[in-house]
């Protein structure tokens, strides 16, 4: 019996050309390689930097600030230089090109020297901020989820130690050694407001490691593909404030409801129902926010509402209004970047004005009362110059695939609520990590949403007799001979 195989063709029509921002999206199932270990330990280096942000004073006037990662982002940046793309080039020195604008346009020509030192420093934050993004970007959602996951439960369990253990007597001896300004000394205050002294855990302050503790957990939250997520992000904050208890943390309830204006599980409902889904998360949320803070917190909350929280006003109230007297008299670009010395009588008399300050209090260096690096971003580039910044990032952003740019910057400006120093690496890490971590999420989605291809059938075998008959064989025409 003769056999014929007979084949059906596979269905293109419904193919669709490939957006730019998605030739490196792994196919749905396929196997990927993951970067090298090599990477994942600059990565770990580059991370310790920001939580610890340990800085060299190279002389008096210069410092380099999260040393850590500077070393670790430029050789992360190094292994990346073949992701470097003339658009984010292009974009880089683009926003070089505006601040520079606002340290030669900023009054005070005898502060020049100190706004160019202010200037390196953005572009070297920027710089290796960029080199965490493309390192990021290739590490995969599941597995750099795994490693804030790790991070996380460090510093949960690094701080029970520290209350409960001793290890506080080893982390107090590295700090001692390791910093030189800043080193946090209030722990009969935390007594009074917390109960107990809250831990440092190899850093500064407390809130270095509620900050480092909140950005990680967001980031964890952005990138999970766990179904329960949510409950966990909530276990996270509740054991956060059993083990370092602090302000900050309640950032983690904000944040919670910003997350829903990232790529969400529900990227193809309408804009109406993401739009009431937010509504109804953030209204949770600020209750939640209420609730959590006048229970947990309520000493804190009450010496707030007496005026009598110094660090409160230097850290929020007193920023703000520095920053409406800034925007009021140097709308265009401001002071400058690193250029608030220039009103720092202005700071002065602002702080005496406002009734939420106490005449008690003293008012060192502006650079130690304002500590709230979204209101610095508009004292030092005014109303003009904040808003040109932000939309030359947000098209450098774009061009590097980041579509939820209103949740990155919202979540940039609600954890600058928690930390100073506009030009340091942890500021601008804040924005490039979110970034990378919503362009992780959104490629994982499009990677699980993507149809998998239909496998070619087999092939039909049909018997000699269902064929039709051959048609007749024409001998050759020298056979005809």
């Amino acid at each position: 019996m003769t056999l014929v195989t007979q084949w059906t063709a596979p269905d293109i029509g419904t193919w669709q050309p490939q957006r730019p921002w998605d030739v490196e999206a792994p196919q749905a199932g396929a196997p990927q390689a993951g970067m090298a270990a090599t990477d994942w330990t600059l990565l770990v280096i580059f991370l310790l930097g920001i939580y610890t942000g340990f800085s060299i004073q190279i002389t008096a006037t210069i410092p380099f600030p999260a040393a850590i990662s500077g070393v670790a982002g430029v050789a992360l940046l190094w292994r990346r230089r073949h992701r470097i793309s003339p658009t984010g080039l292009a974009a880089f020195l683009g926003v070089t090109l505006l601040l520079l604008a606002s340290i030669l346009y900023a009054p005070g020509l005898d502060l020049l020297s100190k706004r160019t030192t202010g200037l390196l420093q953005m572009m070297y934050s920027l710089v290796i901020s960029y080199a965490l993004f493309l390192t990021v970007v290739e590490a995969g959602a599941a597995a750099f989820s795994r490693l804030m996951l790790v991070f996380i439960v460090t510093i949960v369990i690094g701080t029970l130690l520290e209350s409960y253990a001793g290890l506080n007597r080893i982390s107090d001896a590295v700090r001692l050694a390791i910093y030189h300004q800043g080193i946090y000394e209030s722990d009969i205050r935390d007594e009074l407001l917390y109960g107990k002294v809250r831990p440092k855990l190899f850093t500064t302050e407390p809130s270095a490691v509620t900050f480092a503790y909140t950005l990680f957990a967001f980031c964890w939250l952005l990138t999970s593909d766990w179904r329960h997520k949510r409950l966990g992000y909530l276990a996270m904050t509740a054991a956060a404030m059993v083990a370092m208890p602090g302000p900050t943390l309640l950032l983690l309830v904000l944040l919670l409801a910003l997350h829903e204006l990232g790529p969400g599980d529900d990227a193809q409902s309408s804009a109406a129902t993401r739009i009431i889904k937010l509504s109804v998360v953030g209204i949770l949320a600020i209750v939640a926010f209420a609730i959590v803070g006048s229970t947990v917190y309520a000493n804190r909350l009450h010496e707030i509402a007496s005026g009598n929280d110094e660090s409160f006003f230097y850290r929020v109230i007193g920023p703000f209004l520095v920053a409406v007297d800034v925007v009021k008299h140097h709308p265009i670009l401001g002071v400058g970047l690193t250029g608030e010395q220039l009103v720092s009588d202005n700071i002065a008399d602002v702080f005496l004005r406002s009734g939420a300050f106490s005449p008690l209090w003293n008012i060192p260096e502006p650079n130690e009362v304002l500590i709230n690096y979204f209101f610095l971003h508009w004292v030092y580039l005014g109303l003009c110059g904040g808003i040109v910044l932000i939309l030359a990032i947000s098209g450098w952003l774009r061009a590097l695939g980041v579509r939820a740019l209103l949740m990155c910057w919202l979540a940039w400006a609600v954890l600058g609520q928690a930390s100073g120093a506009y030009v340091s690496p942890k500021t601008w890490t804040v924005l490039f990590l979110i970034g990378a971590c919503s362009v992780l999420h959104a490629r994982a989605k499009r990677a699980a949403e993507a149809p998998v291809p239909a496998p070619l059938e087999p092939p039909v075998i049909l018997p000699a007799a269902a064929l039709p008959p051959a048609p007749p064989t024409i001998p050759p025409l020298a056979a005809l001979h």
